[in-house]
């Protein structure tokens, strides 16, 4: 089904405590290395996510796991806040995940992770009720790779979403443990619009040519994708057309969580009645806002002022 104009996003993810420092450009065992900037603050990419959808104004509930320590409470606070709907969020008894990001000075990340309550999160296959389902359009899967239950039977959610009448979405993520295509492709069948970055694109498919990458995905059941260049902006593969949409050129601090913001705000940009390239160029500004500064989500704006950056840009 096409994505259209979306109502509202059920958003399932991983959810972070996030200690990142910068900038560490080579590793020297057994030594001292100083750093400009230390930030700890929420991450994770289904709290990015639905964060950066509730600051864009697309109403949104988050669907994971945190545990019951001062993180999980601080990281639901903070949510809450922003405006995510988190009545869907469950505490675990592990700690909640927690994620140290080393950031070089060129603004690359490198993640240590403590997996904590995302080894129980979606334990039980999710059920969509009405309830759930309500002010719902729209459901939102961020980063599969990172959820060891979602990898035992990785299609199910977005079956029984689109049996809810629900259109779908992924943000692909990094296969740690190297099973790419093997957990991605029976989703992709089901997923309505793909997010994948072009090293995630390279490891699923062997290719670096855009289109070579959206033929290999499509042969998989894919209908629409994303695909996300960094700093030589996106490319869409929309129906039977292909938009190449530039980035901004800004100071890149750390990409952590950038891609989390572009999906984001992409989706909100069909909430607000955008076409694919117009919603795509939005959120290359969030993304551009994003990697201005140290952390996740640090750099996200309301709507009205993303454009009024937007406007300024050259």
């Amino acid at each position: 089904m096409p994505v259209d104009r979306v109502a509202g996003v059920l958003c399932a993810g991983n959810i972070s405590h996030d200690i990142l420092v910068r900038p560490v450009d080579e590793f020297r065992w057994g030594t001292n290395t100083w750093v400009d900037e230390y930030v700890e603050d929420m991450g994770g990419n289904g709290s990015n996510t639905s964060f950066a959808m509730a600051t864009l104004g697309l109403p949104v509930r988050l669907l994971g796991l945190v545990g019951r320590d001062e993180r999980g409470d601080g990281i639901l606070r903070k949510l809450t806040g922003a405006g995510v709907d988190v009545s869907h969020v469950g505490r675990s008894n592990e700690p909640t995940t927690t994620t140290i990001c080393v950031t070089n000075s060129k603004g690359d990340r490198l993640f240590f992770q403590r997996i904590g309550a995302s080894l129980e999160a979606f334990e039980t296959p999710t059920d969509f009720t009405p309830e759930l389902c309500q002010g719902r359009s729209h459901y939102h899967q961020a980063n599969l790779y990172s959820l060891p239950n979602l990898r035992k039977n990785p299609a199910q959610p977005m079956k029984r979403a689109r049996a809810a009448g629900l259109t779908v979405s992924v943000d692909t993520g990094w296969a740690a443990d190297g099973r790419w295509i093997e957990v991605l492709g029976p989703c992709l069948p089901y997923t309505d619009l793909l997010f994948v970055n072009e090293d995630e694109a390279f490891m699923l498919t062997g290719s670096r040519g855009p289109s070579e990458i959206a033929n290999v995905l499509r042969g998989h059941g894919a209908t629409d994708i994303a695909l996300k260049l960094g700093g030589r902006g996106v490319v869409l593969f929309h129906n039977n057309d292909r938009y190449d949409v530039p980035a901004f050129t800004v100071n890149v601090v750390d990409t952590t969580g950038a891609g989390d913001c572009f999906a984001a705000a992409f989706m909100a940009g069909l909430h607000r009645g955008l076409s694919y390239p117009e919603a795509a160029r939005v959120a290359c500004a969030v993304g551009a806002l994003a990697v201005q500064t140290l952390g996740a989500v640090r750099g996200v704006r309301p709507w009205d002022e993303v454009l009024d950056w937007m406007a300024r840009q050259r």
